[in-house]
């Protein structure tokens, strides 16, 4: 049975960064993410989703 699920990352920063959305734009460019796959469970694709901040 193919599925899409949603994973939710709790990540807590420092940053020297004067606004936090530019923090969380460095992040969301050049993090990565492994899900590996289980005995009963195949990862077909990983995507990790840009989350869009309000001005």
């Amino acid at each position: 049975m193919d599925d899409t699920i949603f994973l939710l990352v709790k990540v807590t920063i420092a940053t020297t960064h004067r606004n936090v959305r530019e923090a969380v734009t460095e992040l969301q460019q050049q993090s990565t993410c492994t899900i590996k796959n289980t005995r009963k469970v195949r990862v077909k694709r990983t995507e990790l989703m840009d989350y869009k901040l309000k001005s």
